[in-house]
């Protein structure tokens, strides 16, 4: 019998791997987590962790870019269109994502970090973009998704700068009249 990537024991596997590293990821520094690290607290071989990532890194891009998908529950957002509520929703879960990664393996990863939410981001708002108007210009909604979520990063990061004056959900609230405004105007 061959095992493919959606066999239920390769998929509990690498769930089991992304689990290990980020319990190790609490514990350690990521620089500071090897490979055998990994193996002993899976409790799996090094080839079965070699069968489902490159190296370290693509262990640990795979599994933020996970934690971050569910964080940010994309099917719900995708149900609300661009309404404050799913921008309030999608600013929150970054903001959280971010702040559990604060204790954790954040320091010299902040450039990997930052592209995986400005990718998730820009599916997120290209979906919705297309929800709204399926027949405007594919390339402007690509571009204004773009523009979304590098603003919606950069606001994240601002926010951080000033935690303790506002909540994630008063912050992004300020600026989404604009951001609505915008956004009606064009679609």
């Amino acid at each position: 019998m061959t095992q493919n990537k959606t066999d239920l024991r390769v998929i509990r596997t690498r769930k089991l791997i992304m689990d290990s590293f980020i319990e190790l990821s609490g514990r350690k520094e990521f620089k500071d987590i090897t490979v055998k690290d990994l193996t002993e607290e899976a409790m799996v071989n090094r080839a079965t962790f070699y069968y489902h990532f490159q190296d370290i890194y693509d262990l640990l891009e795979k599994a933020l870019s996970e934690v971050l998908s569910i964080n940010l529950n994309c099917d719900s957002y995708e149900n609300n269109g661009f309404n404050e509520k799913t921008f309030v929703g999608i600013f929150n879960a970054i903001t959280d994502f971010q702040k559990s990664l604060s204790t954790r393996c954040h320091r010299g990863y902040e450039e990997t970090i930052a592209r995986i939410i400005k990718d998730q981001l820009e599916v997120i708002f290209y979906r919705l973009l297309r929800k709204e108007r399926p027949t405007e210009d594919e390339l402007g909604q690509k571009t204004m998704a773009a523009m979304l979520s590098w603003g919606m990063y950069g606001a994240s990061v601002e926010w951080r700068r000033h935690s303790k004056e506002f909540s994630p959900e008063e912050y992004i609230k300020l600026v989404f009249p604009y951001i609505s405004k915008g956004i009606n105007n064009s679609i």
